[in-house]
């Protein structure tokens, strides 16, 4: 059985879970508590050389870290249902909305850049917040314009788009970023997105070291 190595929290680690819950696959789940430094340990260092989260160690005891790859590979060996369409130009479209999470909001918004501006540069939170707002900004404004008529990203099915959205809306929320009069189509794709049980499942308090936390 494949062994997910999480945080309740990570964005990254709530993609793979979103991925694996829509192929209905059964899976261990292994807490990584990043506030106790537990992603810093010898031990876990053998999954993710990186340090982060996730990772997921394959069944023959091999790991697999980075959430896009570890989909990617999920993709392949459980093809059904596809993540991505197989149209290419559509395909690519879909790739481009999920990178525009990947690449261009979450490495900004990420705990590690937060904690360094707090640490180097003794930003207040509200300083902190308005960084986070500028980035979430930039990239929500440009899947509003990108989202059809919905539910989800690429219309009428679920996508890798949806998978890296939804936990992005998530942190923006917790971050009280205005996403209901800035882009009412990326909160719409969240509120859909979650009456479906693969999301709901996967959302980080339903997760078994959310218990009792509050950061």
């Amino acid at each position: 059985m494949l062994t997910l190595h999480s945080y309740w929290r990570s964005s990254a680690a709530y993609r793979v879970r979103i991925a694996l819950n829509l192929k209905s696959l059964s899976y261990n789940y292994a807490p990584v508590d990043l506030l106790k430094g537990e992603h810093k340990s010898a031990s876990y260092l053998e999954h993710n050389p990186a340090g982060l989260v996730p990772a997921i160690t394959l069944a023959d005891g091999r790991s697999l870290s980075q959430s896009l790859a570890i989909i990617a590979w999920l993709e392949d060996e459980y093809p059904e249902p596809a993540l991505l369409p197989q149209d290419s130009f559509e395909r690519a479209r879909v790739m481009s909305m999920a990178y525009t999470v990947a690449c261009e909001i979450h490495p900004l918004n990420n705990m590690g850049i937060l904690n360094y501006l707090r640490a180097e540069y003794d930003a207040s939170e509200p300083q902190v917040n308005e960084w986070m707002h500028k980035w979430l900004e930039r990239g929500f404004s440009t899947l509003e314009r990108e989202i059809g008529n919905g539910p989800y990203c690429h219309g009428g099915r679920v996508t890798l788009a949806d998978i890296l959205l939804v936990p992005m809306v998530y942190n923006a929320l917790r971050f009280d970023y205005d996403l209901a009069n800035r882009q009412p189509k990326v909160l719409a794709v969240w509120d859909a997105c979650n009456k479906l049980e693969a999301f709901a499942k996967a959302l980080p308090e339903q997760q078994p070291d959310a218990s009792g936390t509050t950061d």
